[in-house]
């Protein structure tokens, strides 16, 4: 694991949103983790991390 994967990882537990931005730009993996977390910041959170370390 890599500097920036650990810094990401702690952007999505804090704002699940902006880890995944950073990581890929305005795709669709942006778009499902800002509405997951929209319905329940843990689901959130989870999807950010799976999305991240995959």
């Amino acid at each position: 694991m890599t500097t920036a994967t650990f810094v990401d990882i702690i952007l999505a537990i804090l704002l699940p949103p902006l880890g995944v931005f950073l990581r890929f730009g305005c795709e669709i993996e942006f778009w499902i983790c800002l509405l997951l977390t929209l319905f329940g910041y843990l689901p959130g959170i989870l999807y950010a991390i799976y999305v991240i370390t995959k």
